[in-house]
């Protein structure tokens, strides 16, 4: 596996992280519309207010309550 020949300076390094916390933090997250109930829900998970994914129940929502 290759290794670095030089130690990467700090400014560099910084500025490499810089762009995870533009991504963490400036970033509203990725919320649509159940089509099953109309709730917002994350996209690519089951809605937590139905339980609902892709039209078909995944998750029982008691299990939440």
């Amino acid at each position: 596996m290759a290794n670095p020949k030089r130690r990467h300076s700090k400014s560099r390094t910084r500025k490499r992280r810089a762009v995870y916390y533009r991504r963490l933090v400036e970033k509203p997250l990725p919320l649509m519309e159940c089509p099953n109930c109309g709730n917002m829900k994350l996209r690519h998970h089951a809605c937590p207010s139905c339980g609902y994914y892709r039209g078909r129940k995944v998750v029982d929502v008691e299990e939440f309550a």
